[in-house]
């Protein structure tokens, strides 16, 4: 076969000598129609023999006795320059390619030619690899050609080479996805089962050498020449670190952490998830976890998270009388009569008549959660219940004077007043008056007349107060009439104050307290200058001051 091909080789060369002579021929001026013909003929022929376009003319073929290889893998993105350049001859790289292929002629010749330059010697015949894999004599099996290692600067700038099974890939330094030879924890993973490598084709028109299969990164031969994926987390050929846990994949694993960490540059870290508001109270952090409580008067629910008011009331009610709930808490409170002790549970009774002296006429008495008023003898209580007024004992006749006494009521009690006595020289004119006669010669410088009266006053009465009037009955021509307080004021406790030419007031000045008996001698002076006449009259005032001063 050989020698077929070195003899049509040696032809195509006497025709392209051929060739040359003709347009030799025709620059010389001779004629060369015999050679030009059957130069024509023979291509004229060779076209519609072959009937070949020179694309597919120039495709590659294998040599016989070898075996073609699976289909480069998709993954590579960046071609083998060293297979390429192995598999494409240098001449066909010439750019005067084109033209020489447009020459008449010489298609079928570079044919034959790429072919005996390409066919093996006979028992030479070897298994051949794909691109991306290089045949190791020793086992007979492919192996993966580690581009990133052969082909200096595969990747440029930023990019980084990572080599594959058949190829290799170009892809960003700080690309988050790609983790090295363990896959990113973050990143999806593919659960679908990966393809195996694909099982040599073998071609219809050589022999076929059988070599073993190669199962692609992460899988291994199984016995039933299957590739299965290999577990690296159960044999411990994985290169997660010690805070991390490794999740096998398809084809590969996964590096992730527990719940509570996070992957931050390799390690796990705890997560503060007390930062991010978990817990709607407090949030204490722990490792790989949290934990969730309430304050007091709360109670965590069923989530973990959320806190619910606790009623105090219902399940425990610590107060002593009433207890409100509130969100979060409670208030005692304590009936009317009673105030809150310092401790806020407890209840004390409230001491009302402390609070002020107003609260009663007469006497607070405090009891428990409450108080009322009472009365002295000789009073009874009004309705208000806190007012105290005088009983008329002589109106009752409610008393103990006898029929000869006189009763006369006082604020909150009675007097029993005892008839006139008139002193001498004086004689009972009526029942409350005495009077000396003038025909009497001791009457001479003693008050004309002598006249009894009562009146009672309250204890503390607010001074300066009038309390009683004077006047003369019987006014005469040429007098004037002079009052004044003539005994029983050693206390200066009164004075006159006269308020016209026949009349004068009694006036208390400072406030007396009872119980008090005082008797008051009020002095009218009488004064005629027409006849020289001197003369006075008494109103013996006789005044009961009372205990209270109600």
């Amino acid at each position: 076969m050989l020698s077929d091909v070195r003899q049509n080789l040696s032809q195509a060369v006497n025709q392209m000598a051929g060739f040359r002579k003709c347009k030799a021929c025709e620059v010389e001026g001779v004629a060369c129609e015999g050679l030009q013909g059957s130069l024509g003929h023979r291509e004229a022929e060779g076209v519609k023999r072959n009937q070949v376009p020179a694309a597919r003319a120039l495709q590659w073929l294998p040599a016989p006795g070898t075996v073609p290889g699976p289909p480069r893998s998709p993954v590579r993105p960046l071609g083998n320059q060293a297979a390429r350049s192995r598999a494409e001859p240098a001449f066909l790289k010439s750019p005067l390619l084109p033209r020489i292929l447009d020459m008449p002629g010489l298609k079928r010749i570079l044919t034959v030619t790429i072919l005996a330059l390409w066919l093996p010697h006979p028992g030479n015949a070897q298994q051949q690899c794909t691109n991306g894999f290089d045949l190791d004599r020793q086992t007979g099996q492919c192996l993966d050609i580690d581009e990133c290692r052969t082909i200096p600067e595969a990747c440029r700038g930023d990019m980084m080479c990572v080599n594959q099974n058949g190829g290799y890939l170009c892809i960003p330094r700080t690309n988050p996805v790609y983790r090295g030879p363990y896959s990113n924890p973050y990143s999806t993973s593919y659960s679908g089962p990966y393809p195996a490598a694909a099982p040599p084709v073998p071609a219809s028109n050589y022999p076929t050498i059988s070599r073993p299969l190669v199962c692609r990164f992460g899988y291994q031969m199984d016995e039933g020449n299957q590739c299965v994926d290999v577990d690296e987390c159960a044999t411990d050929s994985h290169q997660c670190n010690p805070t991390q846990i490794c999740i096998n994949t398809e084809g590969g694993y996964t590096c992730s952490c527990t719940d509570g960490y996070w992957l931050l540059e390799g390690q796990c870290l705890d997560i503060d998830e007390c930062r991010y508001g978990y817990c709607q109270q407090l949030c204490a952090n722990v490792p790989g976890s949290y934990s969730c409580t309430c304050n007091p008067g709360f109670t965590l629910n069923d989530d973990g998270r959320s806190c619910q008011d606790v009623n105090e009331c219902e399940t425990e009610n610590p107060c002593v009388q009433t207890c409100v709930n509130t969100y979060g808490s409670f208030i005692c409170r304590c009936d009317p009569g009673y105030e809150l002790e310092e401790d806020g549970i407890h209840c004390s009774d409230m001491d009302e008549c402390s609070f002020s002296e107003f609260l009663c006429q007469h006497e607070c008495v405090n009891q428990p959660g409450s108080y009322f008023c009472s009365c002295p003898p000789g009073y009874v209580l009004l309705e208000d219940n806190r007012s105290c007024q005088d009983i008329n004992e002589c109106e009752h006749r409610n008393h103990t004077c006898t029929p000869l006494q006189t009763c006369y009521n006082l604020q909150g009690g009675f007097k029993c007043i005892d008839p006139i006595v008139c002193e001498e020289p004086y004689l009972l004119i009526g029942d409350n008056r005495c009077m000396c006669p003038a025909e009497n010669t001791g009457c001479r410088d003693q008050p004309f007349t002598i006249l009894f009266r009562d009146m009672d006053v309250v204890s503390g009465r607010s001074v300066p107060a009038d309390i009683f009037q004077m006047q003369a009955t019987t006014r005469y021509p040429g007098a004037y009439y002079i009052f004044q307080i003539k005994s029983g004021n050693e206390g200066r406790e009164f004075y006159m104050r006269q308020t016209g030419p026949i009349s004068a007031t009694l006036v208390m000045t400072r406030p007396i307290k009872g119980p008090r008996d005082i008797q008051l001698d009020l002095e009218m002076i009488t004064v005629n200058t027409v006849i020289n006449f001197r003369g006075s009259s008494v109103i013996r005032l006789r005044i009961y001051v009372s205990q209270y001063p109600f």
